[in-house]
């Protein structure tokens, strides 16, 4: 589903770790909540699309590495309807 080698390389290249990193993902609104799980109480912010079909939860956090941001996505990419930005 997602090239997570690629992705290591490209923030290999981009960051020096640690470092903040803004983690975005779309999902319908009925998961919200499930997203905003993965984040510390209080860091993530949601922002519903026009017809509030869906929601945008957003969250920048201090990263030690590029496997932490990698196993983050991976558990974000087990809910269901879940795109990530």
């Amino acid at each position: 589903m997602y090239d997570f080698d690629r992705l290591r390389l490209l923030l290999d290249a981009q960051y020096e770790w640690p470092s903040l990193y803004t983690f975005k993902f779309i999902v319908p609104a009925a998961q919200a909540t499930e997203v905003e799980r993965l984040f510390p109480p209080g860091s993530s912010s949601r922002r519903a699309s026009s017809k509030g079909n869906y929601i945008t939860v957003s969250a920048t956090l201090n990263v030690g590495s590029a496997e932490s941001v990698i196993a983050m996505y991976e558990e974000a990419a087990q809910i269901e309807g879940l795109i990530a930005l």
